[in-house]
């Protein structure tokens, strides 16, 4: 069963997620989703999520039971992680996931795995220090100088850019060859790329600015 909002959703993992995350996430995202274990996290932090999306290995009896059945959303499928189903499983403006990145490395990069193959749903991971998504074909964005501006590809891209200190013109990214890794902003970022395949890691900081140019761009994979 699809979940389909006219508003932005939250969706919540089993990762680490510190209550004033969750808080800013559901600021800008107050549908608030779970995948698998994340809604046993939601629970503990205060909220209760809208529907629970997954193969249930994670989530506790405890937390099935605080849930009404027609919140429960079970996809057994052991190829997909809860993310892939959950992700996948939600049409709305954006998706903003907590609880994806921090702790266990081969979790987050499955996640950014995700990310990539479902590029019609927009969807911004926040972490403790970062925000991840994946870029549109252009993108705007107002930054401070020397702000820090990652751009990893996750498979064979190229682009332009305007206000980085290394302009990417000319590059042929790929995950074996070519990373923009640890550019810096020198005012405004225009970036624009040519196939869904590059992510950008951004500060926190940016987390807000990141919503609002998702929001008002019309530029789609």
């Amino acid at each position: 069963m699809r979940i389909a909002k006219d508003c932005p959703v939250t969706l919540i993992g089993g990762g680490e997620v510190q209550a004033d995350d969750l808080n800013i996430a559901m600021a800008a995202a107050p549908s608030l989703v779970a995948a698998d274990g994340g809604a046993d996290r939601a629970l503990a932090l205060g909220q209760t999520p809208e529907a629970v999306i997954g193969d249930f290995d994670s989530l506790t009896d405890k937390a099935r039971a605080a849930l009404p059945n027609a919140a429960l959303h079970h996809d057994p499928d052991q190829n997909s992680t809860d993310f892939d189903k959950a992700l996948g499983g939600i049409s709305a403006p954006l998706v903003i996931g907590v609880g994806f990145l921090g702790a266990r490395l081969d979790h987050q990069m499955a996640a950014m795995n995700t990310l990539v193959r479902f590029p019609k749903q927009r969807c911004i991971l926040l972490g403790a220090h970062e925000v991840v998504f994946l870029c549109p074909p252009s993108f705007r964005l107002d930054m401070a100088d020397d702000a820090p501006v990652s751009l990893f590809p996750m498979g064979a891209v190229e682009g332009v850019s305007d206000g980085l200190k290394w302009p990417i013109a000319g590059l042929h990214f790929a995950p074996d060859g070519q990373v923009g890794t640890s550019n810096a902003a020198i005012g405004p970022i225009e970036i624009a790329v040519t196939a869904p395949k590059m992510l950008l890691m951004l500060p926190k900081a940016v987390f807000t600015a990141v919503v609002g140019a998702l929001g008002q761009t019309s530029s789609h994979w």
